[in-house]
């Protein structure tokens, strides 16, 4: 063993508290990498690295979405106050009170974003982060004041008001940094707050990549591993302290057990139909795919750029639905769904009761399907079969006239009535009222698993399946009994996944109805 690796007891409880130090690792911390923290002959195999990965973080995107959010509010409600004591300079219409309101709103949107004041590297560096807050306030501000200046008939407030309401801007906003960046040193030394990333290729580039991302200043990045399909020379067991995991194949499964964030990929150009055969198959893990653009100095258009840090990457691929989409998705389910809970109440008791008195056994019925990046989850539905002809596993495809179906049963099945608990997956975070239908887990077609019949099956798992979905209101749901009927349901999957706004869900959800009358397929 080298002289100036760390060395540790080999005790278990040693080995234990190794581990839990590596997982919570901070990683903005050198003095903390694996091969520093953890060396001995029990290292982290990849099964158990990816074990310990499986806990939830906290996406960087989602604090910066929200961070920008409350910002806007605490802008917009001392504004408010502010009137209260300060009244207006004029008795013009509340017309003009609310275009300026809204318009230093936007105006502060748009400086935050141009310096970049939401980036949680900003957010970490103090003063950084109060200089820049303070110069988008400062312009966003001055830039509505000269506009009344300009315009003496627009100017609704008085000077006083003007004061106060900048001065308080500037005191809430500044607790509420202080407050946040404590959160993010405390959240990052935890290990809540930071972006999992494995290297895709070894050798000199991973060596370099590695160096350079753990040289950039509050960098987040933390790398769990490098994965190469070469096994001669030029991809080593052990990069930069760094172990080499497996192969791509192995990546793959690695990625649905281990929370990662992103996919890094160290090959030199002249690999490029190396590059094209992997993204063929790593596209459909819900993570960001990036090519190091210094390694390769490439030149490309600013707009395909990623930065961490001061280092630029190539955008390969984007995990859909982040940042304020998933918080403006996730708030349209929690609201509609638990809307929908309470509306249909009574209907829901009615199939209950319906279902207890038709046949015994337990009203509801739990299956194990595939949610978001394949993980297992507990999908509720009304009980449609007879309690000992269950069928949890989904081995047997209903079909028309199953006689395992009771007839109620067939009633709901029909109507989609038995899907109505899933409402509570939904209220729960596991299920989108909109997304690609769940599938069983053992689903399969002549013995051939669904992933086996389409390639690509499982991009439709980079989202949160759906109660209803795009594929659905195209008349494709009921039996999948041959390989044209899961195709065309995948492709319509990636088309949503692709293709997602709220107003597109909200067609969906309108259309939902009157494709249910339509049960050729529902049995």
């Amino acid at each position: 063993m080298s002289s100036n690796l760390k060395t540790i007891d080999i005790t278990h409880e040693n080995i234990k508290q190794e581990k839990q130090n590596w997982v919570k690792r901070d990683p903005l911390s050198r003095s903390q990498r694996p091969h520093e923290r953890f060396i001995s002959p029990y290292e982290l195999t990849r099964d158990e690295m990816a074990s310990a990965l499986a806990a939830k973080t906290i996406s960087p995107s989602l604090v910066s979405s929200v961070l920008a959010f409350i910002e806007l509010i605490l802008i917009f409600l001392s504004g408010k106050i502010c009137l209260v004591f300060f009244g207006f300079e004029a008795q013009q219409s509340l017309t003009y009170a609310s275009i300026s309101f809204f318009s230093i709103l936007l105006l502060y949107m748009i400086c935050g974003q141009v310096l970049s004041i939401y980036s949680l590297h900003i957010v970490r560096d103090t003063p950084q982060q109060f200089m820049r807050m303070i110069l988008s306030w400062l312009t966003a501000f001055g830039i509505l004041y000269l506009v009344a200046k300009m315009f003496p008939n627009l100017n609704v407030f008085n000077d006083q008001w003007k004061a106060v309401w900048f001065l308080s801007v500037l005191f809430i906003i500044s607790c509420l940094r202080l407050m946040v960046g404590k959160l993010v040193q405390q959240w990052t030394s935890d290990g809540l707050l930071e972006r999992r990333a494995v290297i895709i290729g070894g050798g000199k580039e991973a060596e370099e990549l590695i160096s350079k991302l753990e040289g950039q200043k509050n960098n987040d990045i933390r790398i769990c591993g490098i994965f190469d399909d070469r096994t001669d020379e030029r991809s080593p067991q052990n990069v930069a302290g760094y172990p080499k995991l497996g192969t791509i194949p192995e990546l793959l499964d690695f990625a649905r057990s281990a929370r990662l964030d992103m996919l890094i990929v160290s090959l030199p150009l002249t690999a490029g139909g190396r590059v094209r055969e992997m993204l063929k198959k790593l596209w459909v893990l819900p993570v960001d795919i990036r090519l190091s653009a210094h390694s390769n100095k490439l030149a490309v258009g600013n707009q395909n750029y990623a930065y961490i840090g001061t280092m630029p990457f190539v955008k390969l691929a984007d995990r859909p639905i982040t940042g304020w989409r998933f918080i403006k998705k996730r708030l349209f389910d929690f609201v509609l769904s638990a809307f929908f809970l309470v509306l249909f109440l009574p209907l829901m008791l009615i199939t209950a009761l319906a279902i207890k008195l038709d046949s015994r056994g337990p009203v509801f019925f739990c299956q194990k399907r595939h949610g978001f990046n394949n993980e297992v989850i507990n999908v509720w539905k009304f009980r449609s079969m007879y309690h000992d002809q269950r069928d949890e596993a989904a081995q047997v495809v209903v079909t028309k006239g199953d006689a395992r179906v009771t007839r109620v049963g067939a009633f709901i099945r029909k109507t989609s009535l038995d899907e109505l608990p899933q409402l509570w997956n939904v209220l729960k975070g596991e299920l989108s009222l909109v997304g690609p239908r769940p599938h069983a887990v053992h689903a399969h077609l002549k013995n051939q698993p669904w992933n086996d019949v389409v390639d690509g099956y499982f991009a439709r798992h980079r989202v949160k399946p759906g109660v209803t979905g795009w594929a659905q209101i195209h008349g494709l749901r009921g039996e999948i009994d041959n390989a044209e009927k899961i195709k065309k349901r995948t492709n319509y999957d990636l088309y949503y996944i692709e293709n997602w706004s709220l107003s597109f869900d909200l067609y969906i959800l309108a259309m939902t109805p009157f494709k249910l009358l339509d049960t050729k397929n529902a049995y």
